[in-house]
């Protein structure tokens, strides 16, 4: 990663200052909020097919048992190969992959026995990686930063401080020996453990022993006193470099291969006719998911990562039909979502309004005692945020939302009425029982309906034009004729019904 990191860097001096880029990138907020942003946007692109394809829950698997490639990656890495352990080392990264890949194989494996169906073939699959996983994180590598809170939840707040220092001039590094001048050399006793003995007994034998001899990068050796002039330094958080190119490659392969990904996922038989490879897409597609699981790993952890798969795209879901726009919303939802968490995590929801204010008014409204102080975790902040954009869509979605629906239900109940009233006015209005089917003042009975609400259908009635009122009954007017045959004809096609009358 420190190639790209420098790239980054280089491009980016030629826009910011030095000072004013690490100022930006030491900032807690800044961090978290673009590091969740990127985690949003690949989860989101990838979640979106995963949702068309009723594979959501496929992600909270492949979330879980990443864990068994990390773990299984980093005991090689440092019990085999004696190489220091980064949670965003590349070994690591391919392990989850493979794990992702493998959680895949093992449903489908079990699946195509015949014996289990699908979601219980994923059940059965996944949570015994992930117990597999947690054993060995319990049992071998407890003592490290990769334990059980760390793989849950994760801290997307403490990302600007796991960085990478960029040295651009007075970049010299510092070898620090027992001869040197800053050498720092003390007595370190031999023999004091193993006879169980003071450092101070006669017995003691003792070997002097330098406490701050190695190699110093700039950095660290400009931290240590051991340079008289600064270096000049931009520091670059490891999780943006993660997260950045996982975001990359998943826009790299929906856009490259988005007619596969799209023809696939509607219909992965004619795919298949027409010498596409949809299996192969599918796993490229977990493999994927695996590995922006895996980046999010020291941020969100492998349980709220499962958000930023599942809730933007079915918060686009809910607001568009069409595959390329569910795209371009879903990562505005996430992303959107990281930006307001950070801000909710402190208190402000939208940035405006204090949540200690609005639990007070919720204590004092309804009698409860509920604690007002908020202290909450960015990265659940975030995902708390993406829910609420999600209710939002589903409230006020223009098409599918509740309140679309309900007046969608309510005009067809209104319609429904409209045509039962006028169809019964049409059958009676020339008939000899005209004179006691059609009276105003009594057609509700005829309907087992209030007279109110009768009033109000044929106050509707009279004010489109359809009915008027003669003699104290109702009748049609031309309007209305034509409305009547209208709908009797559009419903007989609709039957393929020949029109008899």
């Amino acid at each position: 990663m420190m190639p790209f990191e420098r790239f980054l860097i280089e491009c980016l001096l030629n826009f910011l200052a030095r000072e004013e880029l690490n100022a930006f990138l030491r900032s807690p907020q800044h961090t978290a909020t673009l590091i969740g942003g990127l985690i949003a946007i690949s989860g989101a692109l990838l979640g979106t097919f995963l949702l068309l394809r009723g594979m959501s829950l496929t992600s909270d698997a492949i979330s879980h048992t990443v864990l068994l490639g990390i773990v299984v990656a980093f005991l090689l890495m440092t019990e085999v190969f004696r190489v220091e352990g980064d949670t965003s080392s590349p070994w690591l990264i391919l392990g989850a992959s493979l794990a992702g890949v493998g959680t895949v194989l093992l449903t489908e494996m079990l699946y195509r026995s015949g014996l289990v169906r699908q979601d219980a073939a994923l059940g059965l699959a996944f949570p015994l990686l992930f117990a597999i996983a947690v054993i060995l994180v319990s049992r071998f590598v407890d003592d490290v930063h990769l334990d059980e809170d760390a793989v849950l939840v994760g801290e997307i707040g403490l990302a600007w401080a796991n960085t990478n220092s960029h040295c651009f001039d007075n970049c010299e590094s510092v070898t620090v020996t027992e001869a040197h001048p800053a050498a720092k050399l003390t007595r370190q006793c031999l023999n004091c453990r193993e006879l169980g003995i003071s450092p101070r007994d006669e017995r003691a034998e003792f070997v002097e022993v330098c406490s701050n001899c190695g190699h110093y990068r700039p950095a660290q050796a400009w931290s240590a006193g051991l340079l008289e002039r600064e270096p000049v330094l931009v520091f670059f958080p490891k999780s943006i470099s993660v997260a950045l190119v996982m975001t990359l490659l998943t826009l790299a392969f929906v856009l490259i291969f988005y007619k596969e990904l799209k023809l696939s996922t509607f219909d992965a038989a004619l795919a298949k006719a027409l010498g596409f490879r949809p299996g192969l897409m599918n796993y490229t597609l977990m493999a994927l998911v695996s590995l922006v699981a895996v980046g999010a790993f020291d941020a969100v952890g492998s349980i709220l990562v499962i958000a930023f798969f599942i809730i933007p795209p079915a918060a686009a879901y809910l607001l568009t039909d069409r595959l390329a726009l569910m795209l371009l919303l879903s990562p505005l939802v996430g992303a959107a979502g990281a930006f307001f968490g950070y801000d909710l995590a402190r208190g402000q929801l939208f940035g405006v309004l204090p949540v200690a204010k609005i639990i007070a008014f919720i204590n004092q409204v309804f009698g409860l005692e509920l604690i007002e102080e908020w202290d909450s975790s960015i990265s659940a902040s975030m995902v708390l945020m993406i829910f609420i954009f999600f209710l939002l869509a589903w409230v006020f979605s223009p098409r599918y939302g509740l309140i679309t629906t309900a007046l969608r239900r309510a005009n067809s109940r209104r319609l429904f009425t409209d045509q039962v009233v006028l169809a019964h006015i049409h059958n009676h209005q020339h008939s000899p029982q005209a004179a006691t089917e059609l009276r105003v003042d009594t057609l509700h009975v005829h309907f087992r309906w209030t007279g109110r609400k009768m009033t109000r259908v044929l106050a509707r009635l009279r004010a489109l034009g359809y009915i008027r009122f003669v003699s104290g009954g109702a009748i049609l007017t031309e309007r209305g004729e034509d409305h009547v045959h209208a709908f009797r004809k559009t419903m007989l096609e609709a039957h393929n019904m020949p029109d008899v009358s």
